[in-house]
Parts: C-alpha cells; structure tokens; sequence
C-alpha cells in the first residue's frame, strides 16, 4: 500500500518496533556498495543496535545488484528493492521511504562518503526522546575531508541563505545525513522532490512542522571511486523551488507551528518522566 493513503496510525503500526532503518540509494555503486553496507552492518551490530539496511538499486547498468545479492547470503539484515523508472536520487529515496521496516530511518549515501561510527551516535541521540537528528559537518566536531571547493563554496552559501530565511541555526540543511523517526516520516507526506532536493524537502518540513530535531556534528569523506551523481546546474531552479514551497507554508502555518511546538515540548517532558 502506498504511504501516502496510510493513515498516520496505520503507518506507524507497520513499523517493527526497536528497529532501526537504513535507506541507501545506489546507482552503479559497484566499487563502493559492498563496503559501505558492510561497515554500517558491523558498526550496527557491535552496538547492539537491531536493523536492517535497505538498498534502493536505482536502474544500475552495473553489477551493484548482483554484488547486493551475493552479500545477502552472509548479511541477514541486507534487503534491496529495485526502483521502477525513472532514476534518480530523490526518486531512489522516495521508493525506500515508502518501503522500510523499522521505527526509525536513516538515510545514507551508497559511496561510503558517511560514517557508520555516526550512525550509531546519531541513534543515541534519537533515543533521548528526539524526532529526527541532522549532521551538520560545518561545526565544531564535525568535518568535510577532500570536498570540490565550487561545490564547498556553493554549499555554505546556500545554507547561509536557508538560515536566514528560516531563522534557524542549523547550518548544514542540504547534507543527506540524517535520521527520522518513522512517524516523522508520515507526517511530511506528501514529499514533491524528485531529485537531490529531496534532503532539504525533509528537513525543512519537519522543522517547520514542528518535529522536534536535535543537530549532531558528522564526518564526510568523498567517494573514493566512481562519479557523483549531482549536477549543479540542475539542481538550482529545483532547490529553489523546495525551499520556497516550504517558506510558505512557514508563513501560512505560524501559529500551528508554535501550537504543535509547544505540545511537542509537554510530550518530551512526560516522555522523560
């Protein structure tokens, strides 16, 4: 059944409880894919955490889907889907959006860029009663190792201007690193991005619709092999376009937002009792 015909209640009943999620979108990811799912599987372990690593195949015309079946042999908790055409980042991570088990999800990069050590302190954090955790690698703790200056230069400008347009003090909006509880999920139905603009639709609809959001600094590596998948020159009109829908929806929801804050705040409360 599609998410966006489940009812909140029903949405969350299908969860597995205690179950973490991880959704990796993986398009020809053959030199990366195998030790970025073993690495996020072993750090998963050791730490006790209970979860299952979802690969979105996104259209590969490598062999990333024969190697995601050969480790699933040894990796109980590995699964893959195939994303119907077109391909595409947001499209990949829609697909395992509407797919995943757990309670909570995650959302990893397929090119071994993110840490599993991250992940793990990212749960963590989840687990003090939190609805999402963002990586920002732009604060102290966090760092960028190896990253295209244009893009660097382009990156902190962008979520500088994100910054001021949202009054927020996140700092690095655009980052795909994140982590959502199940619920959260549901309640930023229905999603419009089908490209990379994806990772700031999710965020920015969570804050503004009041999800409660702790900001844990992470560690970023650039992809050893192969090629990136954004394109710069696309994607300016499209994140745009994101980031205004939801400055308007801001703008129209003010006093819901402050309403569902303050709830939000009395729930934590009694949560931590």
């Amino acid at each position: 059944m599609p998410l966006e015909v489940r009812s909140l209640a029903e949405w969350e009943a299908a969860g597995v409880p205690g179950m973490l999620s991880v959704v990796i979108p993986a398009h020809n990811e053959e030199g990366q894919i195998a030790e970025t799912v073993t690495g996020l599987a072993a750090a998963l372990s050791a730490a006790g955490i209970v979860h299952e690593i979802l690969v979105v195949n996104d259209n590969s015309r490598d062999r990333t889907e024969a190697i995601l079946q050969g480790l699933m042999a040894t990796l109980p908790g590995l699964r893959y889907v195939n994303n119907p055409a077109p391909n595409g980042f947001g499209l990949a991570v829609r697909t395992g959006l509407a797919e995943f088990r757990g309670d909570a999800v995650a959302i990893v990069m397929a090119d071994g860029s993110d840490s599993p050590e991250d992940l793990v302190r990212f749960h963590r954090t989840l687990e003090e009663g939190y609805d999402c955790v963002f990586g920002t690698r732009f604060a102290r703790g966090g760092h960028a190792s190896d990253y295209p200056w244009p893009k660097l230069v382009l990156n902190r400008f962008g979520n500088r201007v994100i910054q001021g347009l949202f009054l927020i003090r996140y700092n690095d909006v655009t980052n795909a690193f994140k982590l959502y509880r199940r619920s959260v999920i549901a309640g930023l139905q229905p999603l419009l991005a089908y490209h990379f603009n994806l990772t700031v639709e999710l965020p920015l609809k969570a804050i503004v619709r009041g999800y409660r959001y702790a900001v844990v600094p992470n560690g970023w590596v650039n992809r050893k092999e192969g090629l990136s998948k954004f394109r710069v020159r696309e994607m300016g009109s499209r994140y745009l376009f994101i980031i205004l829908y939801c400055l308007l929806e801001k703008w129209l929801s003010r006093q819901d937002y402050r309403d569902r804050q303050d709830l939000r705040e009395t729930q934590l409360q009694v949560w931590h009792r």
